[in-house]
């Protein structure tokens, strides 16, 4: 399976951050919401770029950013993830979660540069615990439409845990900080703490 798919980038911003009481994709880290950040992060090495987000979150959205509507049919993350395969089928996507206030661009084209076409997806992962990061990935559009079928078998929704069953290129990031998730008030303090110079 050789894929010379194109690439374009996800930011999974239509969640409901229920953890951190309020809208992860909206907090400001580098002087823009953070969905903003990374979308423009994605825009430097993507051929292109969309956020994913929610039908309610529509209007809030200025028109210079290119949207994906969350298709509901899915679960989880997987709901923005394949409503982006659905409306781009044959491309292959750079996804980022919206909690990575640390990413960066360096960070990303290391990503690139260790993409596999080969294996089915082309995943950060830390050193010390090998498992695949589903949300900062990339995804070939054979897994996508794997993870359809394994969806569909009722295997429930968790990304993660596809990939750990699946032929998986992992990329270990030369600093592991751009990993962080910020999913609550006290790594929020830390991301800020780790950002601050």
């Amino acid at each position: 399976m050789i894929s010379n798919a194109k690439l374009y980038g996800l930011v999974l911003s239509g969640g409901k951050s229920t953890r951190m009481g309020k809208d992860k994709g909206l907090i400001t880290y580098h002087n823009l919401p953070q969905r903003e950040h990374l979308y423009h992060l994605l825009s430097e090495v993507c051929n292109q770029t969309f956020l994913s987000i929610r039908k309610d979150q529509e209007s809030e959205i200025s028109n210079s950013f290119k949207t994906i509507l969350d298709q509901d049919e899915f679960r989880g993350p997987y709901n923005g993830l394949l409503s982006a395969h659905k409306a781009y089928p044959e491309v292959a996507w750079l996804v980022l979660a919206c909690d990575l206030p640390l990413m960066d661009k360096k960070a990303l084209e290391e990503l690139i540069a260790a993409r596999n076409s080969d294996k089915i997806a082309s995943a950060f992962a830390d050193a010390e615990d090998p498992l695949p990061e589903p949300l900062c990935a990339i995804w070939e559009p054979e897994a996508l439409k794997q993870s359809v079928e394994y969806l569909k078998a009722g295997n429930g929704s968790c990304p993660r845990k596809f990939l750990i069953n699946a032929d998986v290129n992992l990329v270990f990031p030369k600093q592991k900080e751009v990993l962080l998730n910020a999913n609550s008030r006290a790594e929020y303090e830390e991301a800020l703490l780790k950002i601050a110079p």
